[in-house]
């Protein structure tokens, strides 16, 4: 008897490019053999955690599409971390949800002393400003306050993502055991 994928699995396995379409990246070709260790590809109630945690502060820091998979793979071979999950986790900083983790980033920025203008970064962005009206704000203090509230983000993310996981990892697996039993149990005794 066989059991349609989970929901998580089915948008996972959507979203997340396959080991040979991270394997094949001109960026990850340099790693060759460290890349390719079976044991960062495998689910493990270790990996897993770790892979959502690169994943989530890669993908949140970052904010350069493309390059955030990238970074979250090469992140996952020190960390020993899921490449998958890592690669997945990126996708939650999106262009749906990229203007609410700047405008977050330049608050936390401005409460931690630097002084970056958000009603200049809300009208450049309603504007629709090209680029070199937005490097000039840039250049001003908003670069500092915007990148130290993205590393405070990304860094608390990383650690909830984290802890959650490993919760969830353990409530995945209780419930497998609990299946089992009771398979096991009513197949035995009619």
């Amino acid at each position: 008897m066989s059991e349609r994928p989970h929901f998580f699995r089915r948008l996972a396995d959507k979203a997340t490019p396959s080991r040979e379409e991270v394997l094949e990246s001109r960026w990850l070709k340099p790693f060759g053999k460290r890349i390719r260790q079976s044991d960062l590809w495998r689910f493990t109630r270790r990996s897993v955690p770790r892979g959502v945690a690169a994943g989530l502060f890669v993908g949140i820091f970052l904010m350069i599409p493309g390059l955030q998979i990238v970074g979250a793979a090469m992140l996952s071979i020190p960390l020993r971390a899921n490449i998958p999950i890592a690669a997945a986790m990126t996708f939650l900083s999106n262009p749906a949800t990229t203007p609410f983790f700047l405008i977050a980033a330049i608050a936390l920025g401005n409460k931690l002393g630097f002084h970056a203008d958000l009603a200049a970064f809300e009208a450049l962005y309603s504007s629709g400003a090209g680029i070199g009206r937005w490097s000039q704000w840039l250049l001003s203090d908003a670069a500092p306050a915007m990148i130290s509230g993205l590393f405070l983000i990304a860094l608390v993310s990383a650690f909830v993502g984290y802890g959650v996981s490993i919760v969830g990892w353990r409530w995945w697996i209780a419930r497998k055991w609990r299946k089992r039993v009771h398979r096991e149990l009513f197949t035995r005794h009619p």
